[in-house]
This record gives C-alpha cells, sequence and structure tokens, in this order.
C-alpha cells in the first residue's frame, strides 16, 4: 500500500530544520505484515529527543530511515500467527520489540532485550524484515515503530493494546515520555514516600518522572532546568521547589540545600556528561544516581572513584524506564485516569505532518514539552 511518511535519509543537516528539511514528507510502499506482525493505522505520534538526536547525528542509526518510536494507532491488520489483535483494536507502541525469550526477557528485563536491541540497531523489524520500499530500494525502521507515518508496521510484540476512551494524541505519550519517565522513579528507582528526589532537565521524560515521584510521594521534590517556564510547569505538577541551572547560585549547591545535604534520588534527563556529573553531586551519601538521558556514545562520564564505596553511593541506567510494558503501559493509564498522573499537561503542540521540522526546530529550543503529530 502507498503511505506517506517522513524519511529521514542523511544526518547532521544544520538548524534552522524548517529551513533545511532533514525529514522529507514522501510517499513509500509499505509491504503487508508478516507473522506476527501488525499493520496499524497511526492516529498520534509524539516528538521526542530520542528522535532529535538521530537528526543531528549524536545517534548513528542506518539510513534513509521513517523516524517516529513514540505513537498511538489503531490496528489494520494481524500478520499469521498473531492472536488478540482483532482489527479496530487501540495499541500503544513500545520502542522495544520483545522476544520473550532470550536471557533479559527471561529475567524480566525485556527493556533489555537482545534480539530487539539488534534489530533496532540495524533498523528492521524483530523478524530482521524491512517493510518500507521506496522504488527498488528499502526503507529502515525506527525503534520497531515509525511512528511519523500514516500506517506502520510492527512486531505484535511492540504494541501494547488500550481502551478506545484514551485520546490518542494522549495515549501516544505513554510510548515513550510516560513508561521512560515514570518507569525511571517507579521501576528503576523505586522511589519510596517521604524520598527525596531531584530531577534535572524538564523535558517530556523529566516532566513524566516529576510526576511519577509525586505519585510515589516523593519529598522534597526538585526541579532543575535552565528554562524558568519548564520550572513554572514543574511547580504547577506537583514539584516542591524549583533551581535555575546556569544562574547565579549552583545548581547542586541548590538542590542540597533544598533536601538537607542531597536527594535519595536523583534523576538526570537531559542526555549530557556534564549534566549527570551534576545529579550525581546532588545525591546524598547512600544515595542513587538514574540517568534516562542518552548522550553521543563517545562521551564519558567520571565520578570520584573513592565515593562509590565509602559513601555507597549508586549510578543506575535505566531504559525504557526499566520497564514491562505490557504491564507498565495498562497501570500507568489507570494512574492517569485516576487523576494521580496528568500526563496531559505534558503535551503542548499537535502538528500536522507537513510541519514536522518546524516541531523538532521546537524542540531543539526547548520551546516544547510534548508535540504530537496528529494524522
Amino acid at each position: 500500500m502507498k503511505v506517506r511518511a517522513a524519511v529521514l535519509r542523511e544526518m547532521g543537516r544544520p538548524s534552522p530544520y524548517a529551513d533545511s528539511r532533514p525529514l522529507a514528507i514522501e510517499t513509500l510502499e509499505l509491504q503487508p505484515p508478516g507473522p506476527g506482525e501488525l499493520l496499524v493505522r497511526v492516529m498520534a505520534a509524539g516528538l521526542c529527543h530520542s528522535d532529535l538526536s538521530v537528526i543531528d547525528g549524536s545517534r548513528p542509526r542506518a539510513m534513509p530511515m521513517v523516524l517516529g518510536h513514540e505513537a498511538a494507532g489503531e490496528v489494520v491488520e494481524a500478520g499469521a500467527g498473531v492472536e488478540g489483535f482483532p482489527a479496530g483494536q487501540r495499541v500503544v507502541f513500545s520502542f522495544v520489540p520483545v522476544c520473550g525469550h532470550c536471557a533479559p526477557c527471561a529475567g524480566g528485563r525485556p527493556a533489555l532485550c537482545e534480539p530487539g536491541a539488534q534489530a533496532n540497531l540495524a533498523g528492521t523489524l524483530l523478524s530482521g524484515a524491512r517493510r518500507w520500499q521506496a522504488g527498488s530500494g528499502l526503507v529502515h525502521h525506527h525503534l520497531g515503530v515509525s511512528g511519523f507515518a500514516e500506517y506502520t508496521v510492527v512486531a505484535a510484540n511492540s504494541a501494547v493494546k488500550v481502551d478506545d476512551e484514551l485520546a490518542p494524541e494522549i495515549a501516544a505519550l505513554f510510548g515513550c515520555a510516560v513508561m521512560t519517565g515514570v518507569g525511571a522513579m517507579v521501576n528503576t528507582a523505586r522511589v519510596a514516600p517521604g524520598e527525596s528526589v531531584a530531577v534535572f532537565g524538564l523535558g517530556g521524560v523529566g516532566l513524566a518522572a516529576l510526576l511519577g515521584a509525586r505519585a510515589a510521594g516523593a519529598y522534597p521534590l526538585v526541579a532543575v532546568d535552565v528554562l524558568e517556564s519548564k520550572l513554572a510547569l514543574a511547580l504547577e505538577l506537583g514539584a516542591s521547589h524549583a533551581v535555575q541551572a546556569g544562574a547565579a547560585m549552583d545548581a547542586v549547591a541548590a538542590v542540597r540545600e533544598a533536601s538537607n545535604g542531597g536527594v535519595d534520588f536523583a534523576i538526570e534527563s537531559v542526555g549530557h556528561e556534564a549534566v549527570l556529573a551534576q545529579a550525581y553531586a546532588a545525591t546524598r551519601r547512600g544515595g542513587t544516581t538514574v540517568t534516562v538521558g542518552l548522550p553521543h556514545p563517545a562521551r564519558m562520564f567520571s565520578v570520584p572513584a573513592v565515593s562509590l564505596v565509602a559513601e555507597e553511593r549508586t549510578v543506575k541506567g535505566s531504559y525504557l524506564g526499566s520497564c514491562v510494558p505490557s504491564r507498565d503501559i495498562p497501570r500507568f493509564v489507570a494512574l492517569y485516569r485516576a487523576g494521580q498522573l496528568p500526563v496531559d499537561r505534558l503535551l503542548t503542540h499537535t502538528l500536522a505532518l507537513e510541519e514536522i521540522n518546524l516541531g523538532f526546530d521546537r524542540l531543539a529550543a526547548g520551546e516544547a514539552v510534548r508535540q504530537v503529530v496528529r494524522f
């Protein structure tokens, strides 16, 4: 079938992207779903820094590629062997397709699925197939989703069922921002009521982490960012303190003062090693620093080695929010419906597919939290 999609053919084009137009809206041929796969009509897709890091070349991927990994849609057709996904079923995508059989999957850590990681790096579906075609050439999939398209084919293991009452533009946010941010708090950090938390970086994932910390009963809950507008939103969403990084007062000192010597958990969501070092410095003795950001692979992070032992510090990575998507997306949706996770407050803009390059300019400038393309 013929499908309009946003295709990235070259990484590293200069901003502003509204002028350089790294994403071209093209009409591609989408092959039918194979065994274990689904054809899905995409209803909404979010713009995330993980997409931007492919556009600017800091997260190298195979080219050309249909971008987009945070999305929601409606099943059109199921491939051979797929059960439980009838036509019309609403789904949210997970950006790690899980095989269910490798050692991490068997150990309850599907975010680290080995075949899923291999497929994502290669730009294929979990089966190894590529269903996108432009003329005689194949086009790669982004993280098994390729959500910036009217329709997409995904592994059934990349889809999580949700009900029709959840608005698509909100449902899409659960596929990355919410799963990553809230998951980092409740699965990776396992914040308990009364434990102190600082969130460094208040993009979609960082603010979702703040929502997760608030729902878990964290106090004090310190928000850190360079932009006053995002700090103001963080206070509205439940932060007890706001610290403007880069201001006259040192951000680390301000966090430590607000938390009586350092927080139990510091979450870094910027994807920059210097910010991760700040988050580590703001964590108390015996505390845990969790990072969900994705810096350039060449970047290195260093800490005083003795502090790991003498202060019993922990540094943890969190990918996909350490989630089991089929378990966690429904429970996070339930918390949203109960008013405990006001995810809708993260949505700041809706776009047409043709406006996607402008949307990435807005994201790069910090002028948006979460933008969603509506189809």
